[in-house]
């Protein structure tokens, strides 16, 4: 017998956090997150993703034992000012057994017509800050703190559900031994005269603090042409300070700025904590911070988390700078392996910028998407 119970107490929701780590406890690919940090994410108190989005979560039982979850939600930026009449899922986790799954996306749909909305995509989050996508192929490699895993059969369920890929994404590595100096050396000195502009380079967070703004402001601008994107607001800014830039190394942020002082490009890397997260289990405490704290010191495996070049800089070198920056900071790292997070496939021009490195692509991912049956609101 399956039933699906909303996770909307504190003790619920943690059993909606804490079911993968049962369903995966014996993959050697899966990275678990960090609990307090999910909890967080889902309290609609304290994510101003809620101030645009509206969001349920659910569990699924099987025989009394949990078997599934996934998240509801509506991002109203993306409905009312983009005209998408689409429902998101997201956190989607499930056992091999279909019907569980189709119990779970019936909260989908339910949420979806009651707001006559027109389709379903998912998983994804909030916004493009979130993870996004199904894996598609690479289930032997290891995930990532900014990814999700899952099983091969997941993509089973949602072809035989009659689910269709609306989006792919690709991750891709290359060894830091790929990076040829040449490539870029010239171009960026031509770039750094011809436009007059300035790499930025931190040793603190402290000094990266007072441009942050910027870079958001910019990241919007630089993605607001791509299918998928959702703007960043003024208070999820705020939140999104607090949550990432503060973790990460500020040697490994990358700044480009005009003679006027704008910020023209930038480039946010971080060290992979795949390893230490699994070592975790969850808990910073009482010790597992300072796991976290030895990964991000002492790391030789990076990820680039974000890229972006104002539209009116693009296809013009600038990136140039910014590699040439890191090609620095990596070699005095002894930094081994780059990883990049998920990009759309079709973005050819982010594709572009790697292809010097020889990049292999190892992991796929895709959103799915179905459309309702009926888009009238429920009685």
């Amino acid at each position: 017998m399956i039933t699906v119970k909303e996770a909307n107490t504190k003790a619920l929701l943690k059993d909606y956090v804490k079911f993968p780590f049962e369903l995966y406890n014996d993959s050697k690919y899966w990275v678990p997150p960090i609990i307090a940090e999910e909890m967080e994410t889902f309290n609609k108190e304290k994510n101003p993703a809620f101030t645009n989005a509206d969001a349920n979560f659910y569990l699924a039982y099987k025989d009394g034992k949990i078997a599934g979850r996934i998240a509801t939600i509506i991002n109203w930026d993306e409905v009312n000012n983009q005209g998408k009449k689409k429902v998101r899922f997201g956190w989607f986790d499930v056992i091999d057994d279909i019907e569980v799954t189709k119990a779970l996306l019936e909260k989908v749909y339910e949420f979806g017509k009651q707001h006559n909305l027109e389709y379903v995509e998912g998983p994804m989050g909030f916004s493009n800050l979130d993870k996004v996508g199904l894996l598609t192929f690479g289930f032997d490699e290891m995930s990532t703190m900014v990814t999700w895993y899952n099983f091969p059969y997941y993509v089973e369920h949602f072809e035989k559900l009659g689910y269709v890929i609306e989006k792919t994404y690709n991750e891709s590595k290359f060894p830091f031994a790929n990076v040829k100096p040449e490539f870029f050396l010239k171009v960026n000195d031509i770039v750094l005269k011809r436009y007059q502009l300035k790499a930025l380079n931190f040793s603190s967070t402290k000094e990266v603090m007072p441009h942050v703004d910027k870079m958001f402001d910019l990241f919007n601008t630089s993605y607001e042409k791509l299918s998928s994107f959702v703007a960043i607001t003024d208070i999820q800014k705020e939140y999104f300070k607090k949550k990432y830039i503060s973790f990460i190394n500020p040697e490994y942020i990358k700044f480009v700025e005009d003679k006027d002082h704008n910020i023209v490009a930038f480039s946010i890397v971080m060290p992979s904590f795949s390893e230490a997260l699994r070592e975790i289990k969850g808990k910073l405490f009482p010790f597992g911070f300072l796991k976290i704290l030895k990964a991000r010191k002492h790391s030789k495996e990076m990820l680039f988390y974000l890229i972006g070049v104002h539209p009116d800089y693009q296809s013009k070198g600038v990136t140039a700078i910014i590699f040439n920056e890191y090609y620095k900071t990596f070699t005095e790292k002894g930094i081994k392996m780059c990883y990049r997070t998920p990009e759309l496939a079709d973005n050819v021009n982010i594709a572009n910028l790697w292809k010097h490195f020889d990049p292999v692509i190892h992991k796929k991912r895709s959103t799915f998407r179905k459309e309702l049956e009926s888009n009238k609101v429920l009685e």
